[in-house]
């Protein structure tokens, strides 16, 4: 890879600050844990596991702010910290399970003194920026298997490696298949109202010599319809324990369309991504960002002033639309609530 997503370099958070792409790849610096938890809510950096990467990485700089002569005070105001981090996006489950990891170290290691949590805390950190890579690289390796020679695939939104510590998730499948030689190309959804696929899609693929076609969201049936889409592959941000599975706004448009051209829908993530505590999509929390995002573009207007907004950020795909889910551990068909139940186990 050509660039880092997310980096902890001299006790400092660094990132490529998303909201610059494609015109600008500049890396932000971050010193504390506020303005990590800001970076994660203005979508400096998105993805569900870059978020929480982003997340682990913010609450040990945290740490390492935490002002306290006991170790009473050093886990209230923690406990503060991953409460500020929570706040920050409400879909994305791997946030969540995140801030729990960490929790959970300071928690096992609470005997030792305050030093020494903050430095398992950096430790485990950047343990989960080097496991996601690992991950996605098992992602893109089992998903790899679904691409054919010759394959045209779909993507909507970004899950690469600016939604990752590195190599992506469905982008990891799509690079794994490149890897191996295989003759691919990809058509990536813009991805309205932040141009994820516009932005960083296109921006990803192209660095990496991959084949990329860009296309507006509502043109995919079309192209479906006239046979020169093979399979669509698609990250996540949460699934449920039924398989439904919650993704950028317009990925359930891509599925149906996906179904009625008997295409194959795949969706590619890490098992952290799964929601056992959820039955159904139905109980996925989705975020309403700013009316802004969808009435300007690029800083202007694009509608009348005034006008009534509604900018859900995510929609839920109900599992019976979704060929296979790929993970790192393999690929889930069939009855997905038992498969699921199976591989994640708790």
């Amino acid at each position: 890879m050509s660039f880092r997503t997310i980096e902890w370099r001299d006790n400092k958070v660094f990132m490529l600050d998303q909201t610059k792409l494609p015109g600008e790849e500049v890396y932000n610096e971050y010193g504390d844990f506020k303005s990590v938890a800001e970076a994660i809510r203005g979508m400096v950096i998105r993805g569900a596991p870059a978020i929480g990467v982003a997340a682990a990485m913010g609450i040990a700089l945290g740490a390492r702010e935490i002002v306290a002569d006991t170790h009473e005070s050093f886990f209230r105001q923690l406990s503060n910290i991953c409460d500020i981090m929570a706040g920050t996006r409400p879909t994305a489950v791997n946030l969540f399970w995140a801030i729990e990891r960490m929790k959970r170290v300071a928690e096992a290691n609470q005997e030792r003194d305050l030093n020494a949590i903050r430095e398992i805390l950096r430790l485990e950190a950047i343990a989960v920026e080097v496991e996601d890579l690992q991950i996605c690289r098992a992602i893109g390796a089992n998903g790899a298997a679904m691409i054919r020679e010759g394959s045209t695939v779909l993507t909507h939104c970004n899950a690469g490696g600016l939604a990752t510590a590195g190599y992506g998730t469905a982008l990891g499948v799509i690079r794994a298949a490149h890897e191996q030689g295989k003759n691919i190309h990809v058509f990536a959804d813009e991805t309205r109202p932040w141009l994820q696929g516009a932005r960083l899609t296109v921006w990803e693929l192209m660095k990496d010599g991959i084949p990329v076609t860009l296309i507006s969201d509502s043109m995919a049936g079309y192209f479906m319809r006239k046979g020169e889409i093979s399979c669509c592959v698609v990250g996540a941000d949460r699934i449920a324990a039924n398989g439904d599975t919650a993704n950028k706004i317009g990925t359930y448009t891509v599925a149906v369309l996906a179904k009625e051209n008997k295409i194959p829908f795949y969706v590619a993530a890490p098992l952290s991504t799964f929601d056992l505590s959820l039955e159904s999509g139905d109980g996925i929390p989705i975020e309403e960002r700013h009316s802004r995002e969808v009435t300007h573009l690029a800083g202007f207007p694009v509608a009348p002033e005034g006008v009534k907004v509604r900018n859900p950020a995510f929609d839920v795909t109900p599992a019976r639309y979704i060929t296979g889910i790929i993970t790192e551990k393999g690929v889930l068909t069939g009855d997905y609530r038992q498969r699921i139940r199976d591989m994640v186990g708790k």
